[in-house]
């Protein structure tokens, strides 16, 4: 094995000039000033390792993380390390991972308590720095991810692999999962706006329009939730029950209206209009369905004696 190469790089977010490097023969060092002096902060990390990566802290100056794999001698163990005080000492992490040689480790930019790990075989997550991890890897193959990047404005992680392409998943709710969300038995999250089109179940030659949006919720028990779409005034437009896995639920629906609720519906709706608007009328579409028509609405959300809502706005 050639040594002398440095396999990873990265500057401090917090400090212009505060760079660590790791090379291929298990080093880390550390410069304060911009590269002048240089400093081996190795001691108390596995000797003779590949380093895969180092990412300092944009929470916590002195903080760094630094993940090291030994594939290369037959050695699978996952090696992730953190440092509070510039690498003076170290103190492992991820001891609940699996044996899989460690690629690259990132810190969520947004919840300095979520880190993303990528592994020879999958993804894994982090809600409490690292203390324990959990597989992230929901219609993701088992594959090596040798990079992540999460999008600064879409929130979005982007999940670099080695020979099946490039993967993204959405990762806001994720990030506010901290832990007074998580001890809640329900929590629910902002929708994005979204455009309302008259064109929704309507038919053509390029297939059906079909219209969705997810409706995220935390739950820290499995259980029935109730979902149920209103007007803000509280009239029922349609109710729907699922299933809820422990932690993050992304059930979908179609903006579907039931029948029963049509007439007093409309009436809202014209209540409402402008005196220059003409009136709203709505019609079936081709899918044989009513949908919602622009407007702001309520999604509540009952699980047990729990009830939490959110808003849906249509523009």
């Amino acid at each position: 094995m050639p040594y002398g190469t440095l396999s990873s790089i990265h500057e401090s977010p917090m400090r212009f000039g505060l760079i660590y490097a790791g090379s291929d023969d298990g080093l880390v060092h550390v410069t304060r000033d911009g590269g002048q002096v240089w400093q081996n902060i190795s001691a108390g990390l596995p000797e003779d390792m590949w380093v895969s990566r180092v990412q300092a802290s944009k929470f916590d100056e002195g903080t760094v993380y630094v993940s090291l794999n030994g594939y290369r001698w037959d050695n699978f163990t996952p090696y992730l390390y953190v440092s509070s005080d510039y690498g003076k000492t170290w103190r492992r992490l991820g001891k609940d991972l699996p044996m899989e040689p460690v690629n690259v480790v990132k810190e969520d930019p947004v919840n300095a308590r979520i880190l993303y790990v990528g592994t020879d075989h999958g993804l894994y997550v982090s809600l409490d720095q690292g203390e324990s991890f959990m597989v992230m890897t929901n219609e993701l193959p088992a594959v090596a991810v040798h990079d992540l990047v999460v999008h600064p404005r879409d929130n979005d992680l982007l999940v670099g692999t080695h020979g099946r392409s490039l993967y993204i998943a959405g990762v806001k709710e994720l990030q506010q999962l901290s832990p007074e969300v998580l001890a809640m038995p329900l929590a629910v999250f902002e929708l994005k706006k979204l455009r309302y089109s008259p064109r929704w179940g309507s038919k053509s030659l390029f297939g059906e329009n079909k219209p969705d949006i997810k409706l995220p919720f935390y739950a820290n028990e499995a259980g029935k939730v109730q979902i149920s779409i209103q007007t803000e005034s509280g009239l029922e437009l349609h109710t729907f029950s699922v299933d809820a896995a422990k932690g993050l639920n992304y059930p979908a629906y179609d903006f579907r209206i039931d029948e029963t609720a049509l007439e007093e519906y409309t009436k809202l709706l014209n209540e409402k209009r402008k005196a220059d608007e003409k009136p709203v009328k709505l019609n079936k579409a081709d899918s044989g369905k009513y949908y919602l028509y622009k407007g702001t609405y309520k999604v509540v959300f009952h699980k047990g004696d729990v009830v939490k809502e959110t808003k849906l706005v249509l523009e």
